[in-house]
């Protein structure tokens, strides 16, 4: 009895965890002690649930791990495992605790083997990106006429073989020069950049084709250098990248001023079939011809028009003389009729002036009355003003304060110029100015004593 009950008393012993408990416990530690990490092996049983969310088996030969994807990092992927595929992923180990099952929480994934290339590509990319040089608005046309097209690739390639034959079936009649170069393995890149950099130089071509054909990353890497880059960007000419397969993509394709699929589609993006050239002389010729006689037909209208409206040149002065005779008689009436009127208004004006004009004689002596009278009237007026003024400068002298100081008195003022009435507006210690009669003077406060009433 004592044993059962020791051990159904969790209090006496060691403390009972909850399996759920447990496994978030394993979880916890195993994130702590398991930082993310690149884990590379198979893909199996690879599973894209209706959520998005990625599940699979990561696996080598000896062992197999389950592994989780979620929607959140599934979309930034640049490529949808398949079954048997060779992957590093970049994951934290953890537990999936409804389960107790261990597996990892895969953050990115990529192709196995490429890696580090795969790294240098996308940091290049993005560094190359911020100084502009992939910027659509720096992108030049294509000339509307190819004269001459150079090729930036091996002679041994079978790229250029694709690049002539599709030239020779679209264009015969352009110039080719081509620019010989290694186009892998050490010092392609530099091999490259400098047949570009001598194409730029020589300005012999019209458009600049450097293009090699598919292969792995590795194959395809010199065109992933930045000085290939930046020797591309820096032509003086157009720049048509047609590298690889459909499916590569290099750091020159983004760099170039045109992207082609494949060599071949480079060639055929660069020019304009002669059918095409021929097609369009002739239906241009057909237009200007069509132009020309609509042109010669309108100006033979407009001749017989104005062959109509020409007349012989001694009608048409003495059409323009009897015209001018008749303006001339009317000027002369216009010039007349408004002086005569003028000269009869004068005349009524003066004569109506006349018998308005006043008796300027008994206006004067009306005018000598008023001006006595009112000089008569401001005398008056001016002494009564006097005697009143002197009255309100005696009135005013009683009032003055100065008198009163005078006689002794002072005005108190504390230093923002307060009168000071009252005691309680005094404290010891404190300056108070004084105006006398004959100046002022600066005091200071020894006691105040208040006035008992």
């Amino acid at each position: 009895m004592n044993d059962l009950e020791s051990q159904a008393s969790p209090a006496s012993g060691p403390p009972v965890l909850t399996v759920s408990a447990l496994n978030q416990a394993v979880s916890k530690l195993l994130e702590r002690n398991f930082p993310l990490s690149w884990v590379a092996g198979e893909i199996s049983n690879f599973t894209r649930a209706a959520s998005g969310h990625w599940y699979f088996t990561l696996k080598d030969a000896q062992a197999q791990v389950r592994s989780v994807m979620f929607k959140s990092r599934a979309q930034y992927a640049d490529f949808m495992p398949r079954e048997g595929d060779k992957v590093e992923v970049r994951a934290l180990v953890t537990l999936y605790a409804p389960r107790g099952e261990y597996q990892l929480s895969v953050e990115s994934i990529r192709r196995a083997g490429l890696g580090n290339l795969y790294e240098a590509f996308l940091r290049l990319k993005q560094a190359l990106a911020a100084e502009g040089l992939f910027d659509p608005a720096r992108k030049r046309p294509l000339p509307a006429f190819v004269r001459t097209i150079g090729i930036v690739t091996s002679t041994q390639a079978a790229a250029l073989r694709d690049v002539l034959t599709a030239l020779r079936r679209r264009a015969p009649h352009v110039a080719v020069v081509i620019y010989p170069t290694p186009v892998q393995g050490d010092g392609a890149a530099i091999r490259i950049a400098d047949a570009i950099r001598t194409a730029s130089a020589r300005a012999e071509c019209d458009v600049l084709l450097v293009c090699r054909g598919g292969g792995s990353i590795e194959d395809l890497w010199s065109f992933n250098e930045e000085i290939v880059a930046r020797a591309i960007a820096s032509c003086s000419m157009p720049v048509i990248s047609g590298v690889g397969h459909e499916t590569d993509f290099t750091i020159a394709d983004f760099t170039a001023d045109l992207r082609a699929p494949t060599p071949t589609a480079a060639a055929e993006l660069a020019t304009r079939p002669r059918s095409e050239w021929q097609q369009a002389i002739e239906a241009g010729a057909r237009e200007l011809a069509n132009a020309m006689r609509r042109r010669l037909r309108d100006q033979v209208q407009t001749l017989d028009w104005l062959t109509r409206r020409l007349q012989s040149p001694a009608a048409a002065v003495g059409h323009e003389r009897v015209k001018l005779r008749a303006l001339e008689v009317r000027l002369q009436h216009a010039v007349r009729a408004p002086l005569s009127r003028s000269r009869f208004a004068l005349l009524q004006l003066l004569g109506r002036l006349g018998a308005c004009l006043p008796d300027v004689a008994a206006r004067r002596r009306d005018i000598g009355e008023s001006a006595r009278r009112l000089s008569s009237c401001m005398e008056s007026q001016q002494g009564l003003r006097r005697q009143h003024l002197a009255a309100l400068a005696a009135q005013l002298e009683l009032l003055n304060p100065q008198r009163t100081l005078e006689r002794g008195y002072a005005i108190v003022t504390d230093r923002k110029g307060h009168i000071v009435r009252t005691p309680a507006a005094l404290k010891p210690r404190q300056f108070l100015q004084l105006r006398l009669a004959e100046g002022s003077a600066e005091i200071s406060i020894a006691t105040v004593q208040q006035t008992l009433e």
